[in-house]
């Protein structure tokens, strides 16, 4: 049997898509949103671009949904909440991010959001607290840690084109 085909795409200022294709080729996909909600859509059997079936459910029921699924599962975007208000998210740079080939200071990320990018996943490598003269690349999984607002903040800043 096959492992299904499981890809995700980073949709700056909306959150991540996850498209699964099963073994009897069904096209699945669920679109995290920033807010946690999420969007579960199921595509034709006929046609897999066309969706058949669209569900939207709150953070909640999101939560529910995945305690059902697999108790033990986690968001590989999401990292850690705590009852402080702050959470530490991976924001992927697009390769056709303004900012790509440009240095961690000139994004005023910190001053401009309150969120901090506290280390950057560079193919193989983990470059902790990264400095201001950091110089940033296409493909940079980026690990940003804030208030949800300031994280929203700061996807926004990065996928700009």
């Amino acid at each position: 049997m096959p492992a299904p085909r499981m890809s995700t795409t980073p949709l700056p200022g909306i959150g991540v898509r996850y498209d699964l294709t099963t073994r009897d080729r069904r096209h699945l996909s669920v679109v995290a949103h920033r807010d946690g909600s999420r969007t579960v859509n199921v595509y034709r059997a006929d046609d897999p671009d066309a969706c058949a079936q669209s569900l939207r459910l709150t953070g909640p029921e999101a939560t529910s949904l995945v305690d059902a699924l697999m108790p033990t599962h986690h968001s590989p975007n999401l990292l850690h909440t705590t009852d402080l208000g702050l959470v530490a998210e991976r924001i992927e740079l697009p390769v056709t991010s303004h900012w790509n080939g440009r240095l961690l200071g000139e994004t005023r990320m910190r001053t401009d959001t309150g969120a901090s990018i506290v280390a950057v996943l560079r193919r193989a490598d983990a470059i902790p607290s990264p400095a201001p003269d950091f110089r940033l690349s296409g493909g940079d999984t980026l690990i940003v840690i804030g208030t949800r607002e300031g994280v929203e903040a700061a996807a926004a800043i990065l996928g700009r084109e």
